[in-house]
């Protein structure tokens, strides 16, 4: 059989495969997932960079950006980075490169910014086309050794040209500048720490590279924010953290506080927390004060200028301050936690989740290896630089015969490589030789240069023969640079301080409120207000009430209380006392602070200060004691407690007498009945049991008393006496008789 040469060659991009669709689809996926991991959002371990961070400040070196150098637009080095080595979005690129030049983001910068780069606001920064560049000498000392032969390079995108896989330099970025991705399935989040630190504990491994985690915490004390303030985490909450690689850490705002004259003061922020925008927290805080979460927090006001300034403002100087700083650490992002997630790339490019010590370890492992590339790639230059001087050597030996021979034969060349006995580079350079060399001075200077490569050769070839060379040449180097970012300079002083605190503690409200007295009114139609004071009978009387309206309740508080009102349908509503209406006028309509429909009618009125426990009863007689706890509501929707059959209506709330020990109840029918009080169930809701028995009618009124102190009710008229009645043998019986006719002179409403 025959093929006919006119056939066209089958397409393979475009032939059609039969393959299941769950397995295409995973295969595809997973090459994403691990483009994504490997190639995009995870750091290198041996130097801290992702991908878009590597090749900007790459791309930045080529544009000769030093910091000796001027600014270049970022427009420029955008478009070589996307154009060269990273085909990505512009916006995203320029994002990374405005993150390296902000110093509130990195602590050490590796971008230097001229023009809007961001701040600590929130505020972005100016278009690429406004702002200028250049390197930081930070990503000079990481880029360091790239002309060594440090490390190997690829071909970039297109083939066209060649970027490096990794930079060699001796500075320990990944935990320097920190970092945070989010990959497929994985994550990273490594927050920075002080480079000083990281030099001493890294030459701790050179020396014990079995050194343990609590060895390395000796000279890591913590992270080290750019905008400083305070890692509150106890050791041993740290030290868990970095010795599986996975944690976080409590950084609060630090504060101080600033007198005035009279004794008031303010509470003054001059750090945040890390990553904290301070527009957006100032927000933040603000809405508390509208809100009224705060009730001790009277301002916030921000007077920074080049330094953060937030002045904060109490509502009144006998706050306290640590009261107030600590519901702001708990209701604001003044206290704040940067999670900790060594999730990195190893030196095989496989992601692992690291302790702190391992990746130092990898990062010094790092530094042996382009040590000893750098010194090879030195061996490498001295011997060509020996080779040419040697020959040099002996064209000065020989110069009247070299200079015959250039000047005689038409290809000298071959001609000296044959007499002399040089190498091909030998003689090219001979020939490149310029006439001005020709002198006595430069052989004697040819011969002190080849013997200082000789001697530095020496030198060189010892040290990639002993490890224990190398240790001490690396802790030398690394000495240098540590000098460099030192605790002495101002970029290298630590800026976070690391001091155990205890959790920010929930503060009641009512620690938040004045404590005054305050008396509180409710008419019949349930307009409800606080008058100042505690009032007594006589004042209570004469306060004025709309047409057709009169007292209902009226009570003695605290604004500190929280008041419980409660409905005929057994449901609770509370409300604070501080938030009543004033004295003055009618005072406000109850049922438009909670959710109270005007057809339902309220049966109790009292601050849940009255007693520990209450007495609840519905109308058909049943009932039970509840926690007076157990009936605070939270919202204004209340809180269901007595669940009254049908046709039945809550009756009685009543706060149970301290000591009592025995209940007393009554009918519609003028039935009274006495019996002790542990024969009433204690529930937190529900409709409770039988009170008493009744033929028709229902419960009039229930209460607590002590049994051997007697029963006790209010005489009619106006004289304010009570009786007590101690005999009690005829009434009493068990729960849920019927009782018999009160004691003579009890109200003819049928209420104690």
């Amino acid at each position: 059989m025959t093929t006919d040469v006119t056939d066209p060659i089958p397409d393979a991009f475009n032939a059609i495969v039969d393959a299941p669709f769950d397995s295409a689809l995973s295969d595809r996926y997973l090459v994403y997932a691990l483009s994504t991991i490997t190639a995009r959002s995870l750091p290198d371990v041996r130097d801290g960079l992702k991908p878009v961070h590597r090749r900007l400040l790459w791309a930045m070196r080529l544009l000769k950006l030093d910091p000796a150098q001027g600014y270049k637009k970022c427009a420029r080095v955008v478009g070589d980075v996307i154009g060269k080595y990273h085909p990505h979005g512009d916006q995203s690129v320029y994002d990374a490169m405005v993150r390296l030049a902000q110093s509130f983001a990195m602590r050490y910068p590796l971008v230097d910014g001229q023009g809007n780069f961001g701040n600590i606001d929130g505020d972005n920064a100016a278009a690429y086309r406004y702002t200028e560049a250049r390197l930081t000498q930070v990503a000079i000392d990481m880029m360091d050794g790239l002309d060594e032969d440090a490390v190997d390079y690829r071909p970039t995108y297109n083939g066209e040209e060649q970027e490096p896989e990794l930079f060699p330099g001796l500075f320990p970025n990944l935990l320097a500048n920190g970092a945070a991705g989010i990959a497929v399935g994985m994550a990273t989040s490594i927050p920075p720490h002080n480079a000083a630190e990281l030099f001493d504990a890294a030459i701790l491994l050179i020396d014990q590279p079995g050194a343990t985690d609590a060895q390395v915490l000796e000279h890591v004390k913590g992270p080290d924010f750019p905008t400083g303030g305070l890692v509150v985490d106890s050791p041993a909450a740290i030290a868990e953290a970095y010795a599986t690689g996975r944690g976080g850490f409590r950084v609060r705002a630090r504060w101080t506080i600033e007198r005035e004259k009279g004794g008031g003061w303010n509470a003054i922020v001059t750090e945040i927390p890390y990553g904290v925008a301070k527009g957006k927290l100032i927000e933040q805080i603000a809405g508390l004060i509208n809100d009224k979460k705060l009730p001790i927090l009277a301002d916030i006001r921000d007077e920074s200028d080049s330094e953060i300034r937030i002045v904060i403002e109490p509502r009144s100087r006998t706050v306290d301050p640590d009261m107030l700083m600590e519901s702001l650490f708990r209701l604001s992002d003044l206290e704040n936690r940067v999670s900790l997630n060594l999730n990195v790339l190893d030196s095989r490019r496989t992601p692992r989740v690291m302790s702190l010590r391992e990746a130092l370890q990898g990062w010094v492992e790092h530094q042996f290896i382009v040590l000893q590339r750098r010194t090879a790639h030195r061996l490498g230059k001295i011997s060509d630089r020996v080779e040419l001087l040697d020959g040099y050597l002996i064209a000065y030996l020989n110069l009247d015969r070299v200079i015959e021979i250039i000047r005689t034969e038409d290809e000298p060349k071959p001609v000296m490589i044959a007499e002399f006995g040089l190498t091909d580079r030998q003689a090219e350079a001979i020939l490149d030789m310029r006439l001005r060399r020709l002198r006595k001075l430069e052989e004697m200077e040819i011969r002190k240069e080849r013997d200082g490569l000789e001697a530095e050769k020496t030198g060189l070839e010892l040290l990639l023969g002993s490890d224990a060379r190398q240790r001490t040449r690396l802790k030398k180097d690394m000495g240098k640079l540590r000098e460099r970012y030192g605790p002495e300079t101002l970029l290298g002083k630590r800026r976070t301080t690391v001091a155990e605190a205890a959790p920010a503690r929930e503060i009641p409200l009512e620690a938040m409120i004045d404590r005054e007295p305050i008396t509180v009114i409710m008419s019949q139609r349930g307009w409800i207000r606080a008058m100042k004071g505690h009032a007594d009978e006589a004042t209570i009387a004469a306060q004025k009430f709309k047409e057709g309206d009169g007292p209902m309740f009226a009570f003695p508080a605290q604004t500190t209380d929280k008041i419980l009102l409660a409905a005929e349908t057994g449901r609770f509503y509370t409300l604070a006392a501080d938030k009543l209406p004033g004295g003055r006028g009618f005072g406000e309509p109850v049922r438009l602070m909670i959710d109270l429909d005007g057809e339902t009618g309220i049966v109790g009125l009292l601050p849940a200060s009255a007693a520990e426990k209450l007495i609840v009863a519905a109308t058909d007689g049943r009932g039970f004691i509840v926690r007076t706890a157990d009936t605070i509501a939270e919202t204004r929707k209340g809180k269901t407690v007595v669940t009254p059959r049908i046709g039945a209506k809550l009756k009685v709330v009543r706060p149970v007498t301290p000591g009592a020990d025995y209940v007393a109840a009554i009918g519609d029918n003028r039935r009274l009945l006495v019996f002790p009080l542990a024969e009433l169930a204690e529930l937190a809701r529900g409709q409770g049991v039988q009170l008493q028995r009744y033929g028709d009618g229902g419960l009039s009124d229930a209460t607590t008393f002590v049994f051997a102190s007697g029963l006790s009710w209010p005489m009619g008229g106006d004289t304010g006496r009570t009786r007590t009645e101690t005999d009690l043998a005829p009434w009493r019986a068990a729960r849920g008789a019927a009782g018999r006719m009160p004691p003579t002179g009890f109200p003819r409403d049928n209420r104690f």
